[in-house]
């Protein structure tokens, strides 16, 4: 769907004596190297540069001939005699620049090879003939690497010679070549291969064509040698004239060896141009009423053809003499005829003619051949010589689209095919190319095409007219278009005059670009309504545009002038004036668009690099295609995606990242899909794949733009199709204007009239704000506030405040349910829907509003119970039913559930089961109901009202409904104290006997509370109670002792030690157990306190030097664990610094002799990371799978927690082991205190000192260790091999996984005061 748009066109005379005889490119300075001669009447070789003349930077309109575009640059000339008897001159056979050695290599027919140095030093000749083959020579290529010339003679053979002229080696070609290849055409797609009957030809073999041609030559063949190379530079064909019977296309390697030689075709010519992908090489075959480009493969097979648009008497004069050439990127093939050069390229299998470039001043008896040269670097500039004239040309393909701005977006496309142009509606007819909606024939080749404002109108412009077209937008095809007017471009002062693109700006006035030999005039044209009729207005001189257009609000005329955008009205009448910065380098496509009622410009341009600009600013350096519409900048980027940006100023504009998978405004697209037309009012966009075929598709960004704009006008409806159509969150159509949603509720209804699409909205609902979550990035940065959006409106808002406690479903539905009251009619579905789709579904309100129904109408109810089954679950509303002991409704319910093939049960279960509550009284039944149902505190509460105490209290203890029926109970003292009975009892089987307890001292049940307080461990409240109970004194003394013992067991010292001295009054033991626990001094004191100091020496100072014994052991202990652990820690780490491979997998650091693998010899046996790590044994496939089950987790889990030595654990249980030791020695700080205490005041300073010294070494130990062990290293956030949550495994390796995070993760120091040393013992 695109096509060539010719963007930079000079003309430059070559007023020399001598003709141009061959040019080339030197890409290094882009200027063109033209050899001039030699003639019959001057032997004379002249090289000049062609160096473009850019046109001034700040004044880009000059006035017609102030100059020429243009410089001529003499580079050498000598003096070449002929040095063949058969040609009265020399020829140049090729003419080569090689800018690395700033030198022109030339190839003369006489055999001369020639070298002009531009700089040549001192020692070198500025001309030099470094070889020569006397022979003479027919053609010459240079390869496209610039290492291999290729040379054919007048003596039939090839000569491959280096850079340097070495010769290679040398091939002769000779009919045994003919022999090489033996095709073979099975005739693929050919009419003769197609099944017409077992009559037809039966007897014929279908894959021989009933013409075989013989390779007869053409009349007008004149022989010539033609020389190709393929793109890469491995093959190079060689097209020849073998024995004047048969032209033979050879191909051969680099190495000189024969590959191919093609089959054999009737009236072949001499052109030949290798396509640079490689696949085709395009040849030229005369026939008798037509000349078609014929194709052929690398084995010389033919590949299919297309024919030249031309008449028998073109063929005889013009197109006598043809050439090809394709260019740089294969994407244009150029037919060089005498006097024009078409430019052809090839979509969907179907070749177009885009370009067809005249050679002013073409004398028909002139039978100089034209040269033709492409730009190296380029892909679309070249070079058209011919004697008096150089012509330089630059395009670019784009698309001739119509306007995007709704309501014209008609997805209006025109492509230009010769003098036939193919005009489709996309938004109306979606028809694939090379076909078209319409077709439009024109009398001459058309050269440029433009939409009016509205779409309907058409300049089309042509080398010496201007057309203008009613272009019909709508179906049906039949309407084509009609000719309004058409006007000759006319003479200028200039003789020669090109046409180069036009524009409309508005709908009336037409304007129109050429090409002088001394710049480029615009010419104004206006259509006038009478007639129609176009006049001309009025001729601009300029210098150095390339490109006009219209602005986006068709009202400004702009020109591109590479350093910047020039714009002024339609009517020419005001001054140019410039519009923003410019880009950093040259646009080739550009679009101008107005941003807001401010109606700031903005230029949005494309360079050839793939650079995507918003005046200076660039937005994306790997662009492909672009389009702008009135919200949004689309494009397509080298990463095959789509993206859209939303129209704002230019430092607002915000490119989406490349994340497909998170942000709506970026789309995966097929690779290579470029954008050829937006349709915004249809929410489509059509791309162009690279074979040519076209897909619309319905991106998300411009759907939701749509639906948005939908809803700001008020048109639910049509926002709801889109939704539906689109599978877009239905949501939507609330949270983007909640509060015009919630006030235009009837406006909906009115709107949406289908009850199908109301319940499809209802059912859609959920608690969640679509605008701040899934179509968030949808919405233009200037809508969204503190990454919220934010009001679009007054009176809409994006938030949910205001709804207190009411979700949003709900508020919703209620709205609805308020709004469908009065319209039960014929709204009653929607009605049901609105109270199920609540949340959670109010089911009894919609059950509710059946039975109403039903007792009005059986019909309607019975309807409503149909929709209602099939939107709930029927055996919640069976059960729902019953809720409201409607009996009659649950029957009609399950009856219905019957019909709809869902049954909640089999009749023979619940018909009985429905008799029987049928049969009971009004609560016994409720009582049935909800004990059915499962809701034992309403039933309950009916066993309450109907007075059945006893089967209260059995239902109560069957559902451990104890503090329901205590609450029911609460005023009647009477029942009361035999549910705490029946309360208590089951606490203490459920061992809740502290609970139990306090049930039963409430109750004064004393004896119980004691029983229960004892195995509670309630010791005070056991004493308490035992005395209450009026225990005898032996069996409270039992109880004491009974009591201190388990307080002694579970370390609880202090309270034993109470208990003995206060209840069993033994002193003695009471000492013991206090000195047990440390407190010496206590202990110390009750003994002073019942006169007993003959027991200090006994119990004190014993206990003393029991408490000494226990601790310097424990001490010791803890210093050896730590001068231990801490060290082997410090090594792990180290190793595992220096190699984190070989510490994780365990691989040893041992010399392997280089003949013996460590790899494993099966993949499916080879060891993974994690099985390294856990020291296991490569197993199968099927092992490797039983490792995920939970067994062998538990047994990682157990090696994790022994953490044995050389395991991957053992940094973590090392780490883990001096943690706990630290928080041991901590809890232990104010024993070892006590203790340092009591020895001193037993005068047992060494033993104190002994200790003390003790407790700080291991206290200083631990200090300075606590920085070593608790520091960990952040793992670095990029490296991949880091554990995630996502990668976490399943099975034994995801104990490992666990175990690696812990190692990596920080770690908080467990806290450790230090230890205060006593005054008395000094340092």
């Amino acid at each position: 769907m695109h096509n060539l748009k010719n963007i930079s066109h000079t003309i430059h005379a070559s007023a020399f004596e001598l003709p141009l005889t061959a040019s080339c490119w030197n890409v290094a300075t882009d200027s063109l190297i033209c050899a001039f001669g030699p003639s019959k009447s001057c032997p004379v070789l002249t090289l000049r540069r062609l160096r473009p003349k850019l046109s001034p930077p700040l004044d880009p309109l000059a006035t017609l001939g102030e100059g020429s575009t243009g410089e001529w640059q003499q580079i050498a000339s000598w003096d070449v005699p002929c040095h063949s008897e058969e040609d009265s001159t020399e020829k140049v056979q090729d003419l080569h620049y090689f800018p690395d050695e700033s030198t022109v290599c030339l190839v003369l027919s006489g055999g001369d090879l020639i070298v002009v140095r531009e700089d040549a030093t001192s020692d070198q000749d500025r001309i030099e003939i470094v070889g020569s083959v006397d022979v003479g020579i027919t053609a010459a290529t240079w390869s496209p690497d610039e290492e291999i010339l290729i040379i054919s003679t007048k003596a039939d053979t090839i000569l491959f010679m280096t850079r340097d002229f070495d010769c290679i080696t040398d091939v002769t070609m000779g009919p045994q070549d003919l022999a090489v290849s033996k095709h073979v055409d099975v005739g693929w797609g050919k009419s003769e291969t197609q099944f017409k009957g077992k009559r037809a030809k039966g007897l014929r073999d279908p894959t021989m064509p009933e013409k075989v041609d013989e390779g007869v030559l053409s009349d007008n063949d004149s022989g010539i040698v033609t020389i190709s190379w393929r793109g890469d530079g491995a093959y190079v064909a060689v097209s020849t004239v073998e024995s004047g019977k048969r032209r033979v296309i050879r191909v051969y390697s680099r190495e000189a060896t024969l590959d191919s030689v093609s089959e054999p075709v009737d009236g072949l010519e001499g052109a030949l141009s290798w396509r640079p992908a490689g696949n085709l090489l395009a040849g030229v075959q005369r026939h008798r009423e037509r000349i078609d480009v014929v194709f052929f493969e690398r084995n010389g097979l033919r590949h299919g053809q297309f024919t030249l648009p031309l008449t028998i008497d073109d063929m005889k004069t013009f197109a006598s003499d043809i050439r090809l050439d394709w260019n740089i990127d294969s994407t244009v093939l150029a037919v060089a005829f005498k006097d024009r050069v078409q430019l052809w390229t090839m979509g969907n299998y179907h070749y177009y003619l885009k370009k067809a470039i005249p050679i002013p001043a073409f004398h028909p008896q002139d039978s100089k051949p034209l040269s033709l040269t492409w730009h190296g670097e380029s892909t679309l500039r070249l070079a058209v010589c011919s004697p008096d004239y150089v012509q330089l040309l630059d395009h670019a393909f784009m698309t001739a689209g119509g306007p995007t701005h709704p309501p014209y977006d008609f997805g209006s496309l025109a492509v230009i095919d010769g003098n036939w142009l193919k005009l489709t509606h996309l938004r109306v007819a979606n028809i694939p190319p090379p076909m078209a909606h319409r077709e439009l024939e024109l009398p001459s080749n058309i050269v440029d095409v433009s939409w009016s404002q509205t779409g309907s109108r058409i300049a089309i412009l042509t080398n010496d007219r201007v057309f203008v077209y009613s272009c019909p937008n709508k179906a049906p095809s039949d309407l084509q278009p009609e000719k309004l007017a058409e006007i000759e471009l006319g003479d200028t002062t200039s003789d020669i005059l090109l046409a180069q693109q036009v524009a409309i700006v508005g709908e009336s006035d037409i304007l129109a670009s050429c090409t002088t030999i001394s710049g480029a005039v615009l010419m104004r044209f206006c259509l006038h309504n009478e007639g129609p009729t176009l006049r001309r207005m009025g001729i601009t001189k300029l210098l150095g545009v390339s490109r006009i257009l219209a602005h986006s609000d068709h009202q400004s005329l702009c020109i591109d002038t590479h350093q910047g955008i020039l714009m002024r009205s339609a009517d020419m009448k005001d001054a140019w004036r410039h519009s923003s910065t410019a880009a950093r380098e040259p646009l080739q496509w550009i679009e101008i668009v107005n941003l807001g009622e401010q109606k700031d410009t903005i230029v949005f341009g494309l360079s050839k690099s793939g650079h995507l600009y918003a005046d200076d600013r660039m937005l994306a350096n790997n662009c492909t295609s672009f389009l702008v519409s009135q919200s949004h900048l689309v494009f397509t980027s080298t990463q095959h995606l789509l993206k859209f940006v939303h129209m704002d100023r230019v430092q607002d504009l915000e490119v989406p990242l490349d994340e497909p998978e998170r942000d709506e405004r970026c789309r995966s697209i097929e690779r290579g899909a470029k954008l050829v037309a937006i349709m915004p009012s249809g929410s489509s966009l059509t791309l162009q794949m690279p074979r040519g075929n076209l897909e619309t598709i319905f991106p998300r960004a411009l759907v939701v733009a749509g639906i948005r704009k939908s809803i700001m006008a008020k048109e639910y409806k049509a926002a709801f199709v889109a939704c539906r159509n689109h599978r877009v969150d239905m949501n939507i159509l609330y949270d983007h204007a909640p509060k015009q949603f919630m006030a235009s509720i009837d406006l909906f209804l009115s709107q949406v009239k289908k009850v199908e699409h109301v319940d499809l909205f209802l059912s859609q609902l959920r608690n969640e704000d679509v605008s701040k979550s899934m179509y968030r990035e949808t919405m233009p940065r200037k809508f969204i506030s503190n990454g919220n959006p934010k009001s679009l409106e007054p009176g809409t808002v994006h938030s949910e405040s205001g709804r207190g406690s009411v979700s949003k479903v709900n508020e919703i539905c209620d709205a609805f349910i308020g709004a469908l009251s009065s319209r039960t009619a014929t709204k009653l579905q929607n009605l049901v829907t609105a109270h199920v789709c609540k949340t959670p579904p109010d089911l009894e309100a919609g059950l509710s509003l059946v039975g109403r129904l039903r007792r009005t109408s059986e019909d309607i109810a019975e309807k409503a119970v149909e929709h209602i089954c099939f939107l709930a679950d029927v055996n919640r509303l069976f059960d729902t039913a019953l809720v409201l002991y409607d009996l009659d409704l649950a029957l009609l319910v399950a009856q219905q559930s019957q019909k709809a093939s869902r049954p909640a049960a089999d009749p023979r279960e619940y018909m009985p089961f429905l008799q029987g509550l049928h049969d009971m009284t009004p609560l016994r039944r409720r009582f049935a109901i909800e004990d059915h149902l499962g809701r034992y505190p309403k039933a309950l509460h009916q066993l309450h009202e109907l007075g059945a105490f006893d089967e209260l209290k059995a239902y109560m203890t069957k559902h451990s409904l104890y503090k329901d029926a205590l609450n029911i109970y609460r005023y009647q003292q009477d029942k009361l104290p035999e549910l705490y009975n029946l309360y208590a009892r089951a606490l203490e089987e459920r061992s809740a006997f502290k609970e139990a307890a306090i049930l039963y001292e409430g109750l004064q049940q004393y004896g119980k509370a004691t029983k229960d307080y004892q195995a509670a461990g309630c010791w005070e409240e056991a004493l308490c109670c035992s005395s209450s109970a009026e225990m005898p004194e032996s069996q409270q003394k039992e109880l004491a002792q009974s009591l201190a013992d388990n307080l002694v067991e579970s370390k609880e010292y202090f309270h034993a030690a109470t208990i003995q001295l206060e209840h069993l009054d033994d002193a003695e033991s009471a000492a013991r157990t206090l000195c047990k626990g440390y407190f010496f001094s206590k202990a110390t004191r009750i003994l002073g306190l019942r006169d007993r100091h003959d027991l200090v020496e006994t119990i004190i100072n014993q206990g003393l030097i029991d408490g000494f014994k226990s601790y310097t052991e424990l001490l010791a202990d803890c210093k050896g664990q730590v001068n231990a652990q801490v060290p082997r820690l410090r090594e792990l780490r180290a190793k595992k610094t220096e190699d984190p491979l070989a510490y994780l997998e365990g691989v040893a650091d041992v010399d392997v002799p280089d003949n013996v693998s460590l790899a494993a010899t099966d993949t499916s046996t080879s060891a993974s990371l994690f099985t390294r790590y856990t020291n296991r044994s490569n197993g199968t496939l099927n092992t490797q799978t039983t490792r995920k089950t939970s067994k062998n987790r538990r047994r990682e889990e157990r090696k994790r927690a022994r953490g044995k030595k050389g395991s991957v654990y053992e940094e973590e249980y090392l780490v883990n082991s001096i943690a706990r030791l630290i928080e041991r020695i901590d809890g232990v700080r104010g024993e070892v205190g006590r203790l340092v205490e009591g020895l001193l005041r037993r005068n047992m300073r060494e033993r104190a000192m002994a200790v003390e010294r003790a407790m700080c070494e291991v206290v200083d130990l631990c200090l300075h260790s606590i920085g070593e062990v608790f520091e960990v290293v952040e793992p670095d956030s990029t490296d991949a091999d880091a554990p995630r949550q996502e990668d976490r495994p399943a099975g034994a390796d995801g104990v490992l996984w666990e175990s690696i995070g812990e190692t990596q993760k920080k770690r908080q120091a467990p806290k450790l005061r230090p230890f205060p040393r006593s005054a008395l013992l000094g340092a």
